[in-house]
């Protein structure tokens, strides 16, 4: 199976500035939410998306952003230091990330949505599966 090529076959138009319906579900699947990987991008100066929230509020969310992505990290860590993540799954991860980094800013016709997401779903399900 070429996640490549079923990846790229989902591509219809230029990107545009707004976070896509795969982007969304990927952000749905994770650890953060939408919110928080706005902020994350915003702290990291990936978007000039601007917040309708106070200073205190955003500060508040930039810091359980950080406390998520150190727990991601060191789980990251123990998962690799452990044998648990192999290699193999290590370059599984980085083509998904490389194949969604193409398609993060473009439209993605309706029907294909769903056959994305079930190639990215099916591979995590097999590298995930203890």
């Amino acid at each position: 199976m070429n996640v490549v090529i079923q990846i790229c076959i989902a591509l219809s138009e230029p990107p545009n500035d707004n976070l896509n319906n795969i982007t969304r579900q990927i952000i749905r699947k994770s650890s953060f939410t939408e919110r928080q990987f706005e902020i994350i991008l915003k702290r990291r100066n990936l978007t000039t998306r601007q917040f309708t929230i106070s200073k205190g509020a955003f500060y508040r969310q930039v810091s359980q952003c950080q406390e998520k992505f150190q727990a991601l990290c060191y789980s990251w860590i123990l998962l690799k230091a452990m044998g648990v993540l192999r290699e193999d799954d290590i370059d599984v991860i980085n083509r998904l990330s490389e194949q969604v980094s193409v398609i993060k800013n473009s439209d993605v016709f309706p029907e294909r949505e769903e056959q994305v997401m079930s190639v990215i779903q099916e591979l995590l399900n097999r590298m995930c599966k203890l």
